[in-house]
């Protein structure tokens, strides 16, 4: 939880936010999100345009499970420098690596496209997530190494996740509009150009002086450095936590698995309720927008306040909303104020819940394992629900065997909102634990 001294005034807060590197984490947000949704959701969206079985959409849903397994590879960005590093140092390096990759798999897929080479589609949607998920490790821990305090962490994440969802807005509401004019392969090219918010990001960003703390560990290709590399994060995390750590894991691994379920039907559904592609963009791009920025800043408070368990059960509560909104929604029918509701919902909901559990997160890395803890924690709140949502579309066909196609959406959002309760009990348990010292500094071990 944030520290005991005085809280912030706002006057403090808007100095902070004015500081450049509050600037940088946004655009550095902002190319972390924009590659979500292109190979998630959206990429449903125009896959079921062109006529491709749920069935087929839940399964490629999976090239997202890139996300979840990036812990893999993440003790090489923590202790192996990539190219030019040496010009913008080991973070920053991998970022321009993973950006890369992403532009790469974007243009593959404009000129690709759905056509009967689905698996090629697919290969090039996995290479855009695996350059993502990479440009994501680097990213966090730059994040986390750069924040001076605990207050300066949770600005710093509202920061990012301001400039993630705005990121998402684009990719997963304006890209409609855009899509609906000039088609699918020329709207992945413009994404793929809006890629150098992220370049310009990384050459404005300054290396954080903690990101030494990895690098002055033993070489990873030496027996001691890669048993330090593989086993260090580990170790070190389950001495911070003790055996509150498997309650955390526990905790994060279901925190968002009722949005994962969902997500490959969100936009099929769409589809099938009649809704007209440009209108959903144009009601995302402005009720959600709106229902974002004030999520966003409702958890970003929430987090300075309370602290970061107290916001983490909020969310738990405020996350599963979103599915019961789009429940409502199949029941009513295509209403535009119906919609409209839906979105204010489920963008606050996905606004508040993303900045609770990212601060909780966050609030749990070591000095030295940043990438490599931090990849672990969010591998545990996606690999669950990715794995599961692959099955979402098969889910759906057979409630629609037997009943009509939007009661099978229904209660299939229903149900997902459900299985949000277990995490919701889990984040309870957790306020018995003691507070755990800011991620900086000398407290920057975990320990409590």
């Amino acid at each position: 939880m944030p520290s005991e001294r005085a809280r912030p005034g706002a006057w403090q807060v808007a100095r902070r936010l004015a500081q450049p590197h509050v600037a940088v984490m946004m655009a550095l947000g902002f190319a972390s999100g924009l590659p979500f949704m292109l190979v998630g959701n959206t990429l449903g969206f125009w896959l079921r345009e062109s006529g491709v079985p749920l069935a087929a959409i839940g399964f490629l849903s999976w090239v997202g499970i890139a996300y979840s397994m990036k812990f893999l590879w993440a003790p090489i960005i923590d202790g192996v420098n990539a190219p030019l590093a040496a010009r913008l140092g080991r973070r920053r390096g991998w970022m321009l690596l993973g950006q890369a990759a992403v532009i790469v798999g974007l243009i593959g897929l404009a000129v690709l496209g759905p056509g009967p080479s689905l698996l090629g589609f697919g290969g090039l949607a996995l290479l855009a997530a695996f350059g993502s998920a990479t440009q994501d490790i680097a990213v966090d821990a730059w994040r986390i190494e750069s924040a001076v305090d605990a207050e300066d962490l949770a600005l710093l994440t509202a920061a990012a996740q301001l400039g993630y969802r705005a990121a998402i807005l684009i990719t997963d509401a304006l890209i409609l509009i855009l899509a609906a004019g000039i088609g699918w392969p020329l709207s992945y090219g413009v994404m793929a150009v809006l890629m150098a918010v992220g370049v310009g990001a990384v050459l404005c960003a300054r290396e954080p002086a903690r990101a030494a703390a990895a690098a002055a560990r033993a070489p990873i290709f030496t027996a001691r450095g890669l048993s330090d590399a593989i086993a260090g994060p580990f170790v070190s995390f389950f001495r911070a936590h003790g055996r509150w750590a498997l309650v955390m894991l526990a905790a994060v691994s279901l925190y968002r698995m009722p949005d994962f379920v969902m997500g490959p039907m969100a936009n099929p559904f769409y589809v099938d309720l009649g809704l007209d592609k440009a209108l959903v963009g144009e009601i995302r791009g402005s009720v959600g927008l709106i229902a974002t920025i004030a999520g966003i800043a409702a958890g970003g408070l929430c987090a300075l306040r309370f602290g970061f368990v107290a916001t983490l059960i909020i969310g738990a509560v405020v996350g599963p909303a979103s599915n019961l909104a789009f429940s409502v929604l199949a029941f009513t029918g295509p209403q535009l104020g119906a919609f409209a509701a839906a979105m204010a919902v489920d963008n606050f909901s996905l606004g508040f819940a993303g900045i609770a559990l990212v601060s909780y997160m966050s609030s749990l890395t070591s000095a030295g394992y940043t990438a490599t803890q931090y990849a672990l924690l969010t591998s545990f709140y996606a690999l669950l629900g990715k794995v599961l949502k692959g099955f979402s579309g098969v889910t759906v066909d057979a409630l629609a065997r037997s009943m009509p196609l939007l009661d099978a959406y229904a209660w299939f959002f229903a149900g997902t909102a459900a299985i949000g309760l277990p995490a919701l009990i889990l984040c309870v348990i957790l306020t018995r634990k003691a507070p755990a010292r800011p991620p900086t500094g000398e407290a920057a071990s975990g320990a409590d």
